[in-house]
């Protein structure tokens, strides 16, 4: 049985958690480790949470990053001022996502899933921000931007819900055709990976935050679509209410 690891990380079963106590494990330098957070950390294209950690005697840190450390640990960035007031080793604070910030990560993750679902290519790249967010296919065809948008937004418009489930490494080695990122395979040796499930429309292994239902996004736009090579095609989508998607 794979060790636990040293952070237990919330998000993967409550993506709505904005909070938490936490106890602190260890304070390497610039950051801290806790025992359990909310905070996602940088990775699979989504970028690590920021937020504060406020202890028991009132202060209150600013977190400016997350990252992922050796052994199962999560690890909270702090600002450069906050750095000479970390806490202790055995001490317990509190665990405060920038919950906007986050919140636009998970409606902007899971749209691109359902870009992934309408252009079914090998997917070569993929980032996201709080604003936009872009996938790279594996793909010499052309891309009409409105059609792309117009079915993504169908998708949404039809509120599908969204669920995970746990599958073993070798259940997932039994259905290559689950991974659909060529670039990046899913990790193993934890004992389990992660699927994002949109019943009837996307199935694949993903270890990021996600909303309860498509409607949750809203309306997107497909706002450019350049190549990128000889078989590579760069998608780029953004929400409707973001400027420049127009």
């Amino acid at each position: 049985m794979s060790p636990m690891p040293i952070t237990e990380p919330l998000f993967q079963q409550a993506a709505y958690l904005r909070q938490c106590t936490a106890r602190v494990v260890e304070v390497p330098p610039g950051g801290v480790v806790l025992d359990r957070t909310v905070f996602y950390p940088l990775g699979g294209g989504q970028p690590g949470d920021t937020g504060v950690l406020r202890t028991q005697d009132g202060r209150e840190l600013s977190v400016v990053d997350t990252r992922k450390g050796e052994g199962g640990r999560i690890v909270h960035l702090l600002a450069t001022d906050a750095r000479v007031q970390a806490p202790a080793v055995g001490e317990e604070v509190e665990a405060a996502l920038d919950w906007e910030r986050r919140h636009a990560h998970m409606r902007m993750h899971t749209c691109l899933h359902l870009l992934g679902s309408v252009l079914r290519y090998g997917v070569t790249g993929g980032q996201i921000a709080a604003d936009k967010g872009r996938l790279d296919f594996d793909t010499q065809d052309e891309i009409d931007k409105e059609r792309v948008s117009e079915a993504v937004n169908a998708l949404v418009a039809a509120n599908h819900p969204i669920r995970s489930q746990w599958i073993s490494d070798e259940e997932l080695d039994r259905q290559p055709e689950l991974v659909r990122t060529m670039s990046v395979q899913p990790p193993r040796g934890a004992g389990r990976i992660r699927l994002l499930e949109i019943p009837g429309v996307d199935l694949q292994p993903c270890g990021g935050t996600h909303i309860a239902a498509t409607g949750e996004i809203g309306p997107v736009a497909v706002i450019k679509i350049e190549s990128k090579g000889r078989r590579n095609k760069r998608v780029y989508v953004a929400f409707a209410e973001s400027p420049g998607s127009a």
